[in-house]
């Protein structure tokens, strides 16, 4: 059985270095170099400062990086043939358009999140969205480290976008204090939290009248999303070309 061979793009961060570790001595999948502008240190693969310096041959780059760097891992990928299991947020539109588009070329997947629980949570929240309709207010609170930068997090911007695909004309609200004015059956609200150790916490509030049904999922730790990025590289390293979410990953190992 061949490995599928992987590049970890953003190779020092703490999400590639969990994929590393759980790749470390499987038997279907293995980590043959990195890139990262803070390469150093002691690694088991070489890591280079950039895509240019590579000489190994890979299936497919897992990106972990920053969103401004998309540009040169497309440049890459598309010139070695090589898929591209995007799981970097705060992708601009220019950015998002050029991910989508390299389709054309290559296999690309894009998730906010890795996780399969939370890409299930995502289509259940579609289902609950469509059959409570627009007497139900949906709420969204997400919590996590406090050395998270970004707010509110891919996450909970991806289970929005999940409720907003069967709610016509949603209205995405991430700050109430400075308007004093009734809540409006379109909006979708977004509560951050930021403190302590916390991996991810997300939970999709539906209020209707006298009842309330919450949506939620809980990470204990990194490796649940090493994993969804693991089992995501392995799945896209055999597809064709296209532009692929965890969706497709679930619907396959469904049959």
């Amino acid at each position: 059985m061949e490995k599928t061979r992987i590049i970890l793009s953003g190779a020092s961060g703490r999400l590639c270095s969990v994929i590393a570790r759980m790749c470390d001595g499987r038997d279907d999948c293995e980590v043959v170099c990195g890139v990262d502008v803070a390469a150093g240190g002691n690694s088991p693969f070489p890591i280079y400062t950039d895509f240019s310096e590579i000489t190994e041959a890979a299936d497919v780059i897992i990106d972990c990086s920053h969103h401004s760097v998309i540009g040169k891992i497309m440049d890459y990928a598309k010139a070695n043939n090589t898929a591209v299991v995007v799981c970097t947020t705060g992708h601009t539109d220019d950015e998002d358009d050029l991910i989508r588009k390299s389709g054309a070329d290559i296999p690309v997947l894009k998730s906010r999140n890795m996780s399969l629980g939370i890409n299930l949570l995502s289509e259940l929240v579609k289902k609950a969205a469509a059959a409570l309709g627009e007497d139900f207010d949906i709420e969204i609170v997400e919590a996590h480290h406090n050395k998270k930068l970004d707010a509110p997090s891919g996450t909970a911007l991806m289970l929005a976008d999940a409720a907003a695909e069967v709610r016509e004309e949603s209205e995405y609200v991430y700050d109430r204090h400075s308007v004093r004015k009734q809540r409006e059956k379109r909006e979708i609200g977004f509560s951050s939290i930021r403190g302590g150790t916390i991996v991810g916490e997300h939970s999709v509030i539906f209020a209707g009248q006298d009842e309330v049904i919450t949506l939620s999922h809980s990470a204990g730790s990194r490796d649940l999303f090493a994993q969804g990025a693991i089992r995501a590289a392995l799945w896209l390293a055999v597809q064709g070309k296209g532009f692929y979410t965890m969706a497709d990953v679930i619907t396959s190992s469904l049959g």
